[in-house]
């Protein structure tokens, strides 16, 4: 196959349903209507032989197919945008620093930074993960993402989403459960938040539940642990939507438990810059998406 066969209006249409897994949401940006980014997906699934989305009960999903052609193509996007910005703008990139928790980075922003980049190609963003645990104060950063109540001290925090807490486990782990109880016959993974598992067994109406576990202070190295049949992980089921979707990972209870959200923070009093701005309206726009 060779790329001339593929319209480019085609590819976008793709790469922007890609993005959002909603074809409204696509012809919102690509100033087109829904059935006009749905022809053109499915124009490019007759000419590559092969179903790019999965129709489920979720919602839109890309299939192995459609994610190893969206990557690509949303990158490639993204560098035609920046070269075009170049071209109509050569003032100096403006950088910002963002400590982003890791749970955070691979289940939400990762994924949308092509985006981020192709609206505002003049900032230059850096980003460093943590396990939730930085000062503010003492650290050269604009923002830091982090989970919690919102209550740290000399910053000001403003809320992105909530996270709400549920088992996650491997397929065949879950085969063997089939009541909350179950769960005590488990190897349950924790975090350095001591009362995350019992908050959730009281949640759920169970007693004694306790987690004797290896703990993590990441939830994404908890997450790959339960995958790979380590045990029973509690983490933010919204974070972990690709491996629920693909079927990799399994919720096999539907109760959760609210114990924080993700934050926005920055220090109290730190100038704000056109940069910190541009980036706080698009993260809050993004996130907003999830709650519609």
């Amino acid at each position: 196959m060779s790329l001339p066969r593929y319209s480019l209006n085609t590819l976008h249409a793709f790469a922007a349903a890609a993005r959002h897994l909603n074809l409204t949401r696509a012809a919102e940006e690509l100033c087109v209507t829904q059935a006009a980014v749905s022809q053109q997906v499915k124009l490019l699934e007759a000419q590559v032989g092969k179903a790019l989305f999965l129709r489920t009960a979720r919602g839109l999903q890309l299939s192995d197919e459609g994610a190893l052609l969206a990557a690509p193509l949303q990158q490639a996007f993204a560098q035609i945008d920046a070269a075009l910005a170049l071209l109509q703008d050569d003032g100096p990139a403006e950088r910002l620093g963002v400590a982003v928790v890791g749970t955070f980075a691979q289940g939400f922003l990762l994924e949308r930074l092509a985006g981020f980049h192709a609206a505002h190609p003049r900032i230059e963003l850096r980003l460093q993960t943590h396990n939730n645990k930085l000062d503010l104060a003492i650290e050269t950063l604009d923002f830091a993402i982090r989970f919690g109540d919102g209550a740290w001290r000399s910053v000001e925090a403003e809320p992105l989403c909530a996270a709400p807490l549920a088992p996650l486990c491997s397929p065949a782990q879950a085969a063997e459960l089939r009541r909350p109880e179950d769960l005590r016959r488990c190897t349950l993974l924790r975090s350095y938040r001591g009362e995350d598992w019992p908050a959730w067994a009281r949640a759920a109406g169970v007693r004694e539940l306790v987690a004797r576990g290896p703990q993590f202070d990441s939830s994404v190295l908890m997450v790959q642990a339960a995958l790979l049949g380590s045990g029973v992980a509690l983490a933010p089921s919204c974070m972990f939507h690709r491996e629920l979707a693909q079927g990799r990972l399994v919720q096999p209870f539907a109760t959760t438990v609210d114990v924080g959200r993700y934050w926005l923070t920055r220090s109290l009093g730190r100038e704000w810059t056109p940069a910190a701005r541009q980036f706080r309206e698009w993260l809050l726009a993004e996130t907003s998406k999830m709650l519609a």
